[in-house]
């Protein structure tokens, strides 16, 4: 499940120290294990899903404590929806090969717009006044969300390498959070210069929730500012996790 990252490493006969950090689970919530989980985010008391398939994509409203979506928005069938963030009073969602991105009132779910982009979406996270986006490469595109105008790039490193694959993104306290996808990786990145300050081991997470499947990745991460909450889950997991950061070195 490390295979991404041990290819940096062997690549890289040197790499400078970089954090290491485990996990401990706070608590254990329900999560919809028919959501192929894509973005992420909470937002006053609310987690935020959008998920991905063709025909099944949606963006949902969540109650924690039991899972269930309390509203939904279906994209259209021939879409599959990646990630999501807040942007002032609306909801910005990509989708995976299409090239098109959509906006949702957050206060119920209502599309109010479309945008067109390069490229694939996967992850979206607002860093400042920038919406970023990843789309599967190393690199980290910084947009302005109004505008969709592309502002700089920035390549995810780990050490000298570039690291592919860095999928659903959060911010935290100013550091980019992502999902390196099909690993058990969670990277926390410098925005400015790209660099992977550490990085989180979430091994043995997906068995703990009972998923299974090579699709039934990790992939989701969700920071309560206010209460400082960490939620991770994955794609089609029953389960969703709040954890804290264990035994860094």
């Amino acid at each position: 499940m490390m295979l991404v990252l041990a290819l940096a490493l062997l690549a890289d006969p040197a790499p400078p120290p970089i954090e290491r950090c485990g996990y401990h689970i706070v608590q254990t919530f329900p999560h919809d294990a028919t959501s192929f989980t894509q973005g992420l985010f909470w937002d006053d008391g609310h987690l935020y899903e959008g998920t991905g398939q063709y025909g099944r994509s949606r963006i949902a409203r969540l109650d924690l404590q039991t899972g269930k979506a309390v509203a939904q928005t279906k994209l259209p069938s021939d879409q599959f929806g990646e990630g999501i963030t807040r942007w002032q009073d609306q909801i910005i969602g990509v989708t995976w090969q299409g090239g098109v991105g959509h906006r949702w009132q957050i206060k119920d779910l209502k599309r109010v717009g479309t945008f067109r982009y390069e490229g694939e979406g996967w992850g979206l996270t607002m860093v400042g006044d920038s919406l970023v986006l990843s789309d599967g490469t190393p690199e980290l595109r910084f947009l302005d969300p109004a505008t969709m105008k592309e502002q700089k790039r920035v390549t995810v490193r780990f050490g000298s390498r570039p690291l592919p694959m860095v999928n659903e993104l959060e911010t935290i306290d100013g550091e980019i959070w992502a999902n390196v996808w099909m690993t058990d990786m969670i990277v926390r990145i410098d925005p400015a210069s790209g660099n992977i300050k550490s990085w989180v081991d979430l091994s043995g997470l997906k068995e703990a929730a009972g998923a299974s499947g090579s699709d039934s990745v990790l992939n989701g991460i969700a920071w309560d500012a206010t209460k400082k909450r960490l939620f991770v889950t994955g794609k089609y997991w029953p389960k969703l996790y709040e954890i804290t950061l264990a035994d860094c070195r």
